[in-house]
């Protein structure tokens, strides 16, 4: 499935037999071969949507270099959709992260699939980030370069997402990522709340705003109580058998 283009190969879990084999293998590892665009499927990471004693699910997110990362908010969206239309859960549902228990709201079309979700992603967001604003459209892309690929950075992108972004106007940001352990993907759902709330603390935009990266846009609302909500599509792309020896 992906998020406007963050793709994650997603492994259903919650059968007992899947949550125990899982648990006992080398998932660091799984998330590298996985993701090897070349040799692999082919993805930004690994998701696994495990069962939960505390939420209707729960998940474990990996980068592509088999690093575990705290939250993904395009990650949440597409377990949304899944457990959704498997009927496995209802709507609202709840979701155990590593940032804490976060409640997603699928938003369903005319024929019943789901469309969009809403994640209430709290106050914080879980994962480290870094957002940079650029003065003009054109040094978007030329700061950005500079931040994926200085050798000044390179601390920096190991211990956080780093966000480029220009202000268009008071409703609207542009934003291209480099995530943490995996590299510049195509949207970040934690990136775009980040970048957000940023300038909105900043006064250089409203407490909503339309937040546009390469892979399409989502939308960020912060209410008069701190809390972050973020709105995107997901979709399934396809299902099969992967094979692997542990």
């Amino acid at each position: 499935m992906h998020a406007l283009g963050n793709d994650y190969v997603y492994i259903d879990c919650l059968s007992r037999k899947m949550d125990f084999h899982m648990a006992n293998a080398d998932l660091p590892a799984l998330a590298r071969v996985i993701s090897d665009r070349h040799r692999g499927i082919g993805s930004d990471g690994l998701v696994l949507i495990l069962p939960s004693r505390v939420a209707d699910v729960r998940m474990r997110m990996f980068n592509a270099d088999g690093s575990e990362a705290e939250m993904c908010g395009n990650a949440a969206r597409c377990i949304a959709k899944y457990v959704f239309e498997q009927r496995l859960c209802g709507n609202p549902l709840t979701l155990e992260t590593l940032a804490g228990i976060k409640q997603l709201t699928p938003i369903i079309n005319a024929e019943g699939r789901v469309e969009q979700v809403t994640v209430e992603m709290g106050t914080t967001l879980g994962n480290p980030h870094e957002v940079f604003f650029v003065d003009a459209p054109d040094a978007l892309d030329p700061q950005f370069k500079q931040l994926c690929t200085d050798a000044c950075y390179a601390e920096l992108r190991k211990r956080a997402n780093i966000e480029c972004v220009y202000v268009l106007n008071r409703k609207e940001l542009c934003m291209r990522v480099c995530e943490r352990g995996t590299g510049e993907t195509m949207a970040c759902g934690t990136g775009a709340c980040a970048a957000a709330v940023e300038a909105m603390n900043k006064k250089l935009t409203t407490n909503k705003v339309t937040v546009h990266m390469p892979g399409g846009d989502v939308s960020v609302r912060r209410d008069d109580k701190g809390i972050i909500y973020l709105t995107g599509t997901a979709t399934e792309v396809f299902r099969g058998e992967y094979n692997w020896e542990d």
